[in-house]
């Protein structure tokens, strides 16, 4: 018996590739998740930049928490088994007014895992609609397998490579995904995505968990995850902590180790080899 989804539901997604707007947390708790973010970043004189985007769990207890939210594990759950791995996490924040954006493109391209079962659960911690570059996804397209992609290096993407689908996407095709603070979306690892700028007032913020199985592995080299909920038999990847408190030093030192080597799988080939390299993108 499924703990979250319907049977209907899980059909769409394996048809569709993605399912939104799904419950995650409350309004209430996705605003003060909100506030605590900005409180830090307020802290650090400025919005989270470079490798502080990436892993965030690693550093902060309440994304620790939140990447192991019943609510979000028991949907997860229902499509990739009861073993689940964290195996990252990035921060997509759209600035007021600005022209950040994502083009098209499938998570799967240089991420290096072993098999393309991978859902992220997209979590709103503001609105994420029309009005401020919600993301948008074509759905079905996870069936296409690995579409070749081309590295744009644009300095106003928010991919690391600015990598986009080198085919041409029927935007008329293009479903947004509209949520409310506290709503998640999830979505197939090969669904091609993107969205628009945010020409609104406000920030659009949103918190992407990736999950696998922990029957994966990492085909390009040494990779970590964060095991969140049952039994990991395979041990294929080096086991995070849980922080204990906010930047606390040797889970800073861990961070910097850790998402230095994972840059090196996600810009393979590029001669970037972290995500504070002044070549690299913002995300």
């Amino acid at each position: 018996m499924p703990k979250s989804l319907t049977q209907a539901q899980i059909a769409a997604y394996e048809t569709e590739g993605y399912l939104a707007p799904l419950p995650a947390l409350s309004e209430t708790d996705a605003l003060e998740l909100r506030a605590r973010l900005e409180t830090i970043e307020a802290g650090m004189g400025g919005p989270l930049r470079g490798d502080l985007r990436h892993k965030a769990h690693l550093l902060f207890p309440f994304l620790a928490d939140l990447v192991r939210h019943p609510a979000i594990l028991d949907a997860v759950e229902d499509l990739l088994g009861p073993d689940l791995l964290c195996w990252n996490t990035n921060f997509f924040i759209k600035e007021a007014d600005t022209p950040s954006f994502v083009s098209w493109h499938q998570d799967s391209t240089y991420w290096g895992l072993s098999a393309p079962d991978v859902c992220t659960a997209w979590v709103a911690l503001t609105p994420s609609n029309l009005d401020n570059g919600a993301m948008a996804v074509i759905p079905r397209s996870h069936t296409k397998d690995q579409i070749p992609h081309r590295d744009t290096f644009d300095r106003h993407n928010l991919l690391t490579r600015g990598q986009e689908v080198a085919v041409e996407v029927d935007e008329r095709e293009a479903v947004p995904l509209v949520l409310q603070p506290g709503e998640m979306s999830l979505h197939h690892v090969r669904l091609v995505h993107g969205s628009p700028p945010n020409p609104s007032p406000d920030r659009r913020i949103g918190f992407a968990i990736r999950y696998i199985p922990t029957s994966l592995y990492q085909l390009e080299g040494d990779d970590s995850a964060t095991l969140v909920r049952g039994e990991d038999r395979y041990g294929h990847f080096e086991r995070e902590p849980r922080p204990e408190r906010d930047m606390q030093d040797d889970m800073l030192a861990l961070h910097r180790r850790l998402t230095e080597r994972a840059a090196q799988i996600l810009y393979k080939g590029t001669g970037v080899d972290n995500f504070n390299d002044p070549r690299a993108l913002r995300e």
